[in-house]
Parts: C-alpha cells; structure tokens; sequence
C-alpha cells in the first residue's frame, strides 16, 4: 500500500448524528471532539435519534461524508418512548438502498449505547473511527475532493 493511499485513508471523514441524551454529548464535549479529530468528523446532535430521516444520511455521503453513523441511547431509554428503534429500522432499510447503488452498506451504521454501562460520545466516536478506517475513500465524492486539491 503506498503512502497516497494512505494519506486518502487518513482523511476519511464521517459524520456523526446522536441524541442528546448520550452521556457527554453537550457542547463542550462536541467542541472538543472536533478540535481533537478536526476534518475527520462533522458532529449533529439531535433532540432524539428517531427524527433522522434517512436524507440526513444520504446528503452527508452525497455531500462531504465517507461514512455516516448514528449514535442512540440505549434501547428501553428513549425518552420518546421508541425513537431508537424506529431510527434502527431506517439506518437499515438506508444501507440496503446503498448497496442497490454499489456502495458498501458499512459506510452507514447505527450505534446504540448500553443501559447498564453507558459510552459517552468521544467513545463511541473513537470506536467507530476504529471500524470504518478500513474504508477507502467514497467514490462518490471523488471528484468533489479532486476539485479540492487543484491549485487555483
């Protein structure tokens, strides 16, 4: 593997939307985190995991996104009663759309925190940079990102 192509995996970058009902998900925790991964992650709190609408996901892959992931609280916890689990049946009906397109499905996942023992968001984010770095760079956004590095 030569160093451009990893310099390409180096710059994956991935969207995050999570409730706010995730243990350290307030402002300065996100303010943080972006300092921390700077282009590699794009954060989006939401009030409840079951408001993402599937276009969420789709324009972040369109638009700037490698992979997009939601992050919930734990089953049994939604403050709106069931919000997670209808968010976990739209990620999936999402990633089976983008696999009829030739993408793979992992570029879009789901992460939903435990009851018992809680994640806050750094963890979860950081493990899920874990699972999508042996992703190559999107294709559908390799024109957007040669457009980028052209000298003007």
């Amino acid at each position: 593997m030569g160093s451009a192509h990893m310099n390409d995996r180096e710059r994956l970058t991935v969207a995050f939307f999570y409730c706010r009902n995730i243990p350290e998900s307030g402002e300065t925790e996100r303010q943080a985190l972006e300092k921390e991964y700077g282009p590699s992650i794009r954060l989006f709190p939401i009030p409840c995991s079951g408001r993402l609408d599937p276009v969420h996901l789709l324009s972040a892959l369109e638009k700037f996104a490698d992979a997009a992931y939601l992050i919930a609280c734990p089953e049994g916890a939604c403050r709106y009663f069931e919000g997670n689990r209808r968010a976990g049946k739209r990620v999936e009906r999402t990633k089976e759309m983008i696999a009829m397109i030739g993408l793979e499905p992992e570029r879009l996942g789901m992460v939903i925190n435990t009851k018992k023992r809680p994640k806050g968001l750094g963890v979860i984010t950081a493990e899920i940079l874990e699972r999508v770095k042996s992703l190559a760079p999107s294709p559908v956004l390799k024109n957007s990102r040669v457009e980028e590095e052209k000298p003007l």
